[in-house]
């Protein structure tokens, strides 16, 4: 019988929350056991090989190419969980969204101190992904069914999640895993 499969993403994020799901130490070898993982930083496959079972994404979407990634894991996984503030709130990249792009763009490039850029050009070459106006939260990009808050959520938290959706069991995570006080 063919093991499910899950897939990772990091969007505009840290990678904080993959951080946290290596964290789950010996349980990886516990996780392999229930999973093949597919399109992932974990194994470094680079597309899909498959329907996911799960999919897990940090961060949210701050340029066209977090978009297509993004929508690309909506159609490829059943299941697509949120993991952490970025994803679920914007995380720090949000903290742009209240400053214009352009001015942005021009403190980074251009007026930023210790910026030398004798060119003064904004750097656009086709290959660099196209900006948003601003960062987005993934649920409102896609539909989400799940979300992991926490900056990052605890590897235990990650463990449990993953566990639960795997054997179909209700994701009820106890209030120890998910507050933050």
């Amino acid at each position: 019988m063919e093991k499910p499969r899950i897939a990772t993403a990091s969007l505009a994020g840290c990678f904080g929350c993959h951080m946290s799901l290596l964290d789950i130490d010996e349980r990886i070898l516990k996780l392999i056991e229930l999973v093949e993982f597919d399109k992932s930083p974990v194994d470094d496959i680079k597309n899909f090989t498959g329907r996911c079972a799960i999919g897990l994404i940090e961060g949210g979407c701050c340029n066209e190419e977090n978009v297509h990634v993004l929508k690309d894991f909506r159609r490829n996984c059943d299941i697509l969980v949120s993991v952490g503030e970025c994803a679920i709130m914007g995380g720090l990249p949000a903290l742009r969204n209240g400053i214009p792009l352009r001015e942005c763009l021009e403190t980074a490039y251009i007026n930023g101190t210790g910026v030398y850029n004798p060119s003064g050009k904004i750097p656009n070459g086709e290959d660099i992904p196209l900006l948003l106006n601003k960062v987005y939260p993934c649920h409102e990009i896609v539909k989400i069914d799940y979300f992991l808050p926490g900056c990052p959520p605890p590897a235990d938290t990650i463990w449990e999640a993953c566990v639960a959706l795997l054997t179909n069991k209700p994701l009820d995570l106890p209030y120890e895993l998910i507050k933050y006080d």
